[in-house]
């Protein structure tokens, strides 16, 4: 059955490699359990709700990606989508969480729809590639400054808007310990090193006394609190369009960029270097993203950390499938997860923006006509604590500079209506 399913013969692979894949996958982002809570649960929302959805939507994401698709790809709540729903779109924006969720689920329909219609290929190649890499770079920037505040290092300032915290708290410490540990951990290529960073950090806090143990099992919690609470309505008021378009935007090109980056490790590319069943790797990406937003998570998408489950031989949809197992068996760990405090969850959170900030030297730092838009849209995500204001700023700022150069030919019709789109949005929508 598993032949049939999965053509392990026709992969050159075996069943013990696709479960030691499996293990390895989950091992480097079952880290997302345990953060992703943390994050949105700053929103007013229940943890232990977020706890569940957050398993249920990997695990039913990465079993369609495992199944349908055939790709040994693994899906979660992505890191620097769920900063952007809880401090940007809920925190600093003002909407609720429940909007919020409508806005997600929005932008997996659009996803889908886009997927279905084959134009998904047209959009991604449109978008210039110093944009998608100051996108990156600037959700990274986006994730470190949240880290940063988290742990106590970074405070406001009335005169200089940020300032240097207190770097000699218990929490601030543990925080830089943490950082340096998973950092040590990942060079030298340690299987699970970030969870390992969160965890060591959590039980020191526990022997100081910081944190209390209240166990390791205990039956899932209910997810009732967040199931279906999404406001679609309040998610199509016109001032949410740059806000759908941000969560979409984001989950295509990190979507597309993982499938392509992780199919290129594993050889899964065909003899054009395309990716076969692209259409329904991106539609499991797209329908995961749809139930974690009714089950009360933020978007759901594909994991770059899937690239280390390759490495150890994973080939097919059956390494994936054994991700969503771990990721369903998880749901008895929520009181390690509700126990584990924001200070040891920020040194993975710092750790992912540096992975993340390393697309900057893909930037051509010669033509200043890219490297400058690239550059506003880094730092417009922190510095506006909002991705969908630096993707906005990006595309203004490419569009201009590009046209004021005489440089028509790297434009397109896509870019200029997005810039054009841009421009009203903030001249009118952000003026009322």
């Amino acid at each position: 059955m598993l032949e049939r399913l999965f053509q392990l013969q026709a992969h050159g692979t075996t069943v013990r490699k696709e479960l030691l894949a499996g293990v390895t996958t989950f091992l480097t982002m079952a880290y997302i359990i345990v953060v992703n809570p943390s994050v949105l649960s700053s929103t007013g929302m229940d943890f232990g709700a977020i706890f569940v959805a957050t398993c249920l939507a990997a695990t039913i994401g990465t079993l369609i990606m495992g199944l349908w698709a055939n790709y040994p790809i693994a899906l979660a709540p992505g890191m620097g989508l769920n900063a952007f729903f809880a401090f940007s779109v809920v925190g600093s924006m003002g909407y609720s969480w429940q909007v919020a969720l409508g806005a997600v689920f929005m932008s997996g329909l659009i996803f889908f729809l886009l997927s279905i219609l084959k134009v998904r290929e047209w959009i991604i190649n449109s978008i210039p590639m110093s944009l998608r890499f100051g996108i990156s770079a600037g959700i990274g920037f986006f994730l470190a400054l949240i880290a940063l505040k988290n742990a106590g290092i970074v405070v406001d300032h009335p005169a200089t808007l940020v300032g240097l915290g207190d770097i000699k708290t218990p929490e601030s410490l543990l925080f830089f310990g943490g950082f340096v540990l998973i950092c040590a951990l990942s060079y030298r290529r340690v299987t699970g090193a970030v969870m390992i960073g969160i965890l060591a950090v959590t039980i020191i806090a526990m022997m100081m006394g910081m944190v209390e143990y209240n166990g390791f099992f205990s039956a899932p919690p209910s997810v009732a609190p967040t199931f279906m609470q999404l406001d679609i309505a309040g998610a199509l008021n016109i001032g949410m369009i740059s806000i759908i378009f941000a969560f979409l935007f984001v989950d295509l090109f990190d979507t597309s960029g993982t499938l392509i980056g992780a199919a290129h490790r594993g050889g899964l590319l065909d003899k054009d270097g395309k990716l076969p069943r692209l259409g329904r790797a991106l539609m499991s990406d797209s329908v995961a993203t749809m139930s974690g937003a009714a089950l009360g998570t933020s978007t759901t998408t594909s994991y770059i950390e899937s690239t280390a489950g390759i490495a150890a031989g994973g080939r097919t949809g059956l390494t994936a499938v054994v991700v969503a197992a771990l990721f369903l068996a998880s749901l008895v760990l929520s009181p390690i997860a509700s126990i584990i405090p924001p200070y040891a969850t920020a040194p993975a959170l710092l750790y992912v923006a540096v992975l993340m900030a390393s697309g900057l030297k893909q930037i051509d730092w010669d033509d200043i006509t890219d490297a400058a838009p690239a550059i506003v849209t880094a730092l417009a995500m922190p510095l506006t604590f909002s991705i969908a204001n630096g993707i906005a700023l990006g595309f203004i700022t490419y569009a201009v500079i590009k046209g004021i150069s005489g440089r028509w030919s790297h434009l397109n019709a896509s870019v200029v209506t997005i810039a054009v789109v841009f421009i009203l949005k903030f001249m009118f929508l952000d003026a009322a």
